[in-house]
């Protein structure tokens, strides 16, 4: 019998250090501001890390990934064995985020979190399979009460195993046909946006095809009544897919282990969401790598006042937003421990402004 899941205790970083923190940032010679969210970044990361000279170490990117019951009434264009047959790309080096994760210096692990696949003859795929995929929510709950606290249980595994490297600052990405599915309903029940805006084209639907979707969805949240934002869990259970919650789960315990969190898309940040209703301290720890294309996210980015490093358009997943913005949290970092200051580079500061005739 598993242990029951506890949700972990996540103390936002104390701000006794906030202060100084700020005075760094704003006496390096430059103007105030003009490094503009890159100033922002770095009092984050100084802020949770407790320090002027904080450092990233050992960096990580956990790619979780699981097949979606839902994809049973077409709600995605591509078949659910694209779930598999792109862990076994991770596997090989061939994706896009193995291209970015070699370019920005992050360690790739590619977890299987319950897909329908095996992945016996692949040393480099992680099996951390709770099933074989989640049931179809348009019926029935995704996963078992049970389930769910395995998954969360699992993610919070590999990030114990990344620290263990001495990794403090990690991303986290994901796979799953049909996962934009689940992200949209978990976004609408917790945060009671209108369904219609969270529901978007996934992986490229046409105009039919995401009217389609949003009728399932309609029709499934319908289907679980009883399911209401109060109770986290019970959402994520019911609408959400392995990956989501192992995602979930290793948000919890980074965030416990005082971890800098690169958050990506539409589907990390809904399983980031989650992690914030279960402990709002989290949200203190997270740095959010982009907007993506994907129409919810905009109101998900909004809901947790959440400010994205790039807006280039992105719609991958896979962790890709968290590996193009990890260089730019290395630059934030790198300034704030580098960058001399007005006096000891013996720069004159901003004299008062001249008052005017």
């Amino acid at each position: 019998m598993p242990t029951p899941y506890t949700v972990p205790v996540v103390v936002a970083p104390g701000e006794q250090i906030a202060a100084a923190i700020r005075h760094a940032i704003d006496f390096k010679t430059k103007p105030v501001g003009s490094l503009g969210q890159l100033e922002a970044v770095a009092y984050q990361v100084a802020l949770v890390q407790q320090t002027l000279q904080p450092e990233l170490r050992a960096p990580h990117l956990l790619v979780f990934a699981a097949d979606h019951g839902i994809t049973a009434e077409g709600v995605s264009p591509f078949p659910a064995e694209v779930t598999q047959q792109m862990v076994r790309n991770f596997a090989g080096g061939g994706a896009a985020i193995n291209a970015f994760c070699r370019v920005a210096g992050l360690e790739l692990k590619v977890i299987d979190a319950g897909t329908r696949g095996n992945f016996d003859d692949l040393p480099a795929v992680i099996n951390q399979k709770i099933a074989a995929g989640t049931r179809n929510f348009r019926h029935e709950p995704a996963m078992s009460a049970a389930e769910c606290q395995a998954a969360l249980q699992a993610g919070a595994a590999q990030v114990d195993a990344v620290a263990a490297t001495g990794c403090n600052v990690l991303g986290f990405g994901e796979m799953g046909i049909g996962n934009t599915s689940a992200a949209s309903v978990l976004l609408h029940k917790l945060t009671g946006f209108h369904l219609a805006g969270c529901v978007g084209r996934g992986t490229g639907l046409d105009d039919a095809g995401l009217a389609h979707k949003l009728a399932v969805l309609s029709a499934a949240v319908a289907a679980h009544p009883t399911i209401v934002a109060a109770d986290p869990l019970a959402v994520l259970a019911t609408f959400g897919g392995f990956e989501l919650a192992q995602i979930c789960g290793a948000v919890l315990r980074a965030a416990e282990l005082k971890m800098v969190i690169l958050v990506d898309g539409f589907i990390a940040s809904a399983a980031v969401l989650v992690a914030v209703k279960l402990a709002p301290a989290v949200r203190a720890y997270c740095v959010f790598s982009h907007e993506s294309a994907e129409a919810g996210h905009r109101y998900l980015l909004g809901y947790l006042h959440a400010e994205p490093l790039l807006r280039l358009g992105l719609r991958l997943g896979e962790g890709t937003g968290c590996a193009l913005a990890y260089p730019l949290v290395a630059a934030a970092v790198a300034f704030l421990n580098d960058m001399a200051s007005f006096e000891s580079a013996g720069v004159s500061e901003k004299t008062a402004e001249t008052p005017a005739a």
